[in-house]
């Protein structure tokens, strides 16, 4: 063997070696999370009999296992093929694990017949010479279906040497039941609609179809392994935003060694600038964190390059200001919403008038951001500073003066000086015209949370929780787009299953989906 096929032999293994190692850092890091919920599972069902979950409550951590080990199966899986090529040998073909499905399929025709087909000459029955057909859209709720596969083998008839057939499609379940659009409408049923597991489970068994909460955990966490390098390149255009929202909500998570719950918090980044019509890409991540202290938001927001922030008046936010960045400190940018709904509140309990007149004061900034909307910063910036800051010149003094007539330990007083007292952030938006006047876009994706809230809690522990922020993220982004998270995601993890190289991971994101689905399905 000669230096040229040595160097290049050497180079091959060093990539196998690569591969290898990478594959078997992605499965610790999977176990790792198992054993933490695993372990959290421990306490709970072993721990002091006053301590103990109620069945109820044990189901969310079993929920979150199942699905940590849906992606330890996938990260194994992957490790393991990367093993036997680096060895040279032929991957093993999985265990298949058909199951039983259903064998009818909805076959709906109607035939609308004549009330009689006797001749009106009295000659006997007509003959039928033919039929009109049209076709009507109907719906049939939560319909599944069976999909089977064929690939024909074909073989020469002379030579009886060369047998061909197409490969069979790799899957997130390999041998399994789901096909991938199914999975994704798992996922979208319980982050985008706010299901959880167990009541699609019902949903399953109406249809005569047994499967437990435990194997659709397992199947969206395979799915959701498969999934993260898409996040990863999320996170990586949403660091680069020049302008990001931040909003922060309590989620209740069960706290090892107790009954009751604990309150952690997630946290929604959000870029969108379609209201200056910027080309950036509408993006949302949430970040789960166990409190909502200084410390978190300086945490999950390391690396970006931002200028500003926008958010509310929570006092975490202002750490952001005092820390050293290439780019500088943050910017804080507050919430003109936030705001008025202070004087609303005064004007139903109250019937101030002070209230009423600053009411009408905030309408007419909202006034003349509507003539602007979608249009480009330098537009907007230029008729807030014609429109809007003579208004903001007058509403300062006029603030002060009120204050200074009114009881001071009264809430309209209180009212007062939390406007006065984030005057430079609620006014930064006469600075730069990509900026909003309120946190509207971020607090559109925290909402919905709420009602998953109401429904079950989020996770059975904090692990759990970051998983449901990595799939909420991708289901929200993909609304914010205008995208259907079913199709999306379905014919992403097909991509990501045939193949698609890491080097072209932009085309797999929600905005590009929303130009192209046809090129990705395909």
């Amino acid at each position: 063997m000669d230096a040229d096929a040595l160097s290049r032999e050497n180079t091959l293994l060093k990539a196998r070696l690569a591969e290898v190692e990478a594959a078997l850092a992605e499965v610790q890091e999977a176990n790792r999370r198992l054993e933490g919920i695993l372990r959290a599972a421990q306490r709970e069902m072993f721990g002091k009999s006053s301590e103990k979950l109620s069945p109820d409550q044990f189901n969310l951590p079993l929920e979150d296992a199942e699905l940590a080990q849906g992606v330890l199966a996938a990260a194994q899986e992957k490790a393991e093929a990367a093993l036997q090529r680096a060895r040279g040998e032929t991957p093993r073909k999985p265990a298949r694990n058909r199951g039983h499905l259903p064998s009818h399929l909805p076959r709906v025709e109607r035939v609308i017949e004549p009330a009689s087909i006797l001749c009106p000459c009295g000659c006997g029955e007509m003959a039928r010479i033919g039929e009109d057909t049209s076709e009507r859209l109907d719906v049939i709720p939560a319909q599944f279906q069976v999909l089977v596969t064929r690939r024909p083998r074909y073989a020469c008839r002379r030579c009886s040497q060369a047998v061909v057939q197409a490969h069979a499609p790799e899957h997130v379940v390999p041998g399994g039941l789901p096909t991938e659009r199914l999975i994704a409408w798992i996922i979208v049923s319980k982050f985008g609609d706010h299901l959880p597991f167990y009541r699609q489970a019902g949903i399953f068994e109406r249809q005569g179809l047994h499967l437990d909460r435990g194997t659709l955990g397992n199947w969206v966490g395979r799915a959701c392994f498969h999934l993260m390098p898409v996040i990863d390149h999320m996170k990586a255009h949403l660091r680069a935003a020049d302008r990001i929202f931040v909003d922060e909500t309590r989620a209740p998570v069960l706290d090892p060694g107790r009954k009751a719950t604990k309150s952690g918090y997630f946290w929604a980044v959000v870029s969108d600038d379609r209201g200056h019509g910027g080309a950036g890409p509408p993006i949302v991540l949430f970040h789960y964190a166990p409190g909502r202290g200084r410390e978190h938001p300086l945490k999950f927001l390391a690396g970006y390059r931002g200028r500003f922030l926008q958010c509310d008046a929570y006092q975490s936010y202002n750490a952001l200001t005092e820390i050293t960045r290439d780019e500088g400190p943050w910017q804080l940018v507050y919430c003109w919403t936030h705001v008025r709904r202070r004087f609303v509140k005064r004007v139903e309990s109250d019937g101030s008038p002070i209230a009423e007149e600053m009411l009408r004061q905030i309408a007419l900034l909202y006034r003349i951001e509507t003539t602007v909307r979608g249009h480009a910063p330098a537009e907007r910036l230029a008729a807030r500073r014609e429109h809007a800051a003579p208004i903001i010149a007058a509403l300062k003094p006029w603030l002060e003066t009120q204050l200074s007539r009114i009881p001071q330990k009264s809430l309209l007083a209180e009212d007062i000086r939390y406007t006065l007292g984030h005057w430079s952030g609620l006014i930064r938006f006469l600075d730069d015209g990509a900026l909003e006047l309120d946190t509207n876009p971020v607090e559109n994706q925290i909402r919905p949370i709420a009602l998953t809230r109401k429904n079950a809690l989020f996770a059975g522990n904090e692990i759990g929780a970051e998983n449901w922020a990595m799939l909420a993220s991708l289901v929200a982004t993909c609304k914010l787009s205008g995208v259907n998270p079913v199709d999306y995601l379905a014919d992403t993890l097909r991509a990501i299953l045939d193949g698609h190289p890491r080097s072209s991971i932009e085309d797999l994101m929600p905005w590009r989906y929303a130009q192209q689905p046809s090129s990705l399905a395909a």
